[in-house]
């Protein structure tokens, strides 16, 4: 299939409310073992950390695509959900798998131990993780096993795992099963990366701060929380920041977002929050002393919520549209509850969905707090 095919959704969405764990479509078929034969390692000069990746996605080999699978809190086949336009996902709910992030997230968790894709599939072509980069012009010729192909125009939305003569192996889209298949390197072919081969964990902070990832080119930092402030340092490309303490001060609208919060860097310089992965408020980060938090909007009460990759939707239904996701536990503010969809997920079933104040609703299972919450009914 063309990569270009507007029926194929391999984007690497993040599963946030997971569906109900229907049993249905997850066996593989026979098919499986046939095609096994051909994943692997087909070609010298990769690292053991990307071999090991190899093995690791090719010990996947016929399970189900599904769309948002592989993106529970632990990497691994999980169940996904209906992407809103593909008749063939309809089923991804009853599809234990995974779909194409999802599947290299688990490849290198499987080899090194630690989550360093947790991400969309152009979080992963951005990620601080990579040691080397492969423009699109320079086709598959310098690429080794494990590194990690992508697909996209402006927004990266495929990625595939280089398996050496020419072969990758994929989560492609949905009705398909995790397959073995030849380099596409036309069309919105868009590069590759290789990811660093030691698996050694990027130290901490020595200064007590916490670790994030940037987002976006030619980011400036400042010195002061201010669009107008001196430039400190310019990241070419997204790179690691320790973030010391966050506030509110100016205002910053920036790649279609509009947010007042602010980190102060090790450095001492500002980097407004908008170009810092995860929620609009980074969650366990102290307030620096210049500015007070807003109390919630329209009656609310606050809550926490946990887990990673959580989506709010449209309606109090996993299959309804996505509005938000929350990449890391945030602070959300709930008007009222009711009960809607049953929703089983992280070992919890529950019909409980609470109303945001933009209107969204979350399923209750990733609030804090008890399955019925204190708060009024919608």
């Amino acid at each position: 299939m063309n990569t270009s095919s507007t029926r194929r959704r391999t984007s690497g969405a993040l599963l946030g409310a997971s569906v109900l764990a229907l049993s249905a479509f997850v066996s593989a078929p026979a098919h499986a073992a046939a095609q096994a034969a051909t994943c692997g390692v087909l070609a010298p000069g990769a690292s053991a950390t990307a071999q090991a990746a190899v093995n690791a996605a090719c010990s996947q080999i016929g399970v189900w695509y599904s769309w948002g699978g592989g993106h529970a809190a632990t990497p691994g086949a999980s169940y996904g959900y209906y992407d809103g336009s593909d008749p063939d996902s309809l089923h991804d709910n009853e599809r234990k798998g995974f779909d194409c992030s999802g599947l290299t997230r688990y490849a290198y968790y499987q080899a090194t131990g630690r989550d360093l894709l947790n991400g969309t599939a152009d979080d992963q072509f951005h990620s601080s993780q990579a040691s080397a980069r492969f423009a699109a012009s320079q086709g598959s010729a310098p690429l080794l096993p494990g590194d990690l192909m992508f697909w996209g125009s402006g927004h990266i939305h495929h990625v595939a795992m280089y398996l050496g003569n020419g072969q990758m192996v994929e989560a492609y889209e949905s009705g398909t099963h995790i397959r073995v298949a030849p380099v596409r390197t036309g069309g919105d072919y868009a590069g590759a990366i290789r990811i660093n081969g030691s698996g050694t964990p990027t130290p901490p902070p020595a200064n007590g701060g916490t670790v994030f990832e940037t987002w976006g080119t030619g980011v400036r930092t400042r010195s002061t929380p201010s669009v107008r402030g001196a430039v400190v340092d310019t990241f070419a490309g997204p790179t690691q920041v320790s973030v010391q303490c966050q506030q509110h001060a100016e205002t910053v609208t920036a790649e279609g977002y509009t947010n007042d919060i602010w980190s102060k860097l090790a450095d001492g310089s500002w980097l407004t929050n908008i170009y810092i992965k995860g929620p609009a408020s980074l969650p366990g980060i102290p307030d620096c002393g210049g500015s007070s938090t807003p109390p919630p909007s329209g009656g609310s009460k606050p809550f926490q919520t946990w887990g990673t990759g959580v989506r709010t939707h449209s309606q109090p239904n996993v299959n309804a549209g996505v509005v938000d996701y929350f990449a890391q536990p945030t602070t959300v503010n709930v008007v009222c509850q009711a009960h809607a969809q049953e929703v089983t997920a992280e070992g919890y079933t529950n019909d409980a969905w609470s109303k945001l104040t933009d209107g969204s609703w979350l399923t209750n299972i990733y609030i804090k707090g008890a399955a019925w919450l204190d708060v009024p009914t919608c």
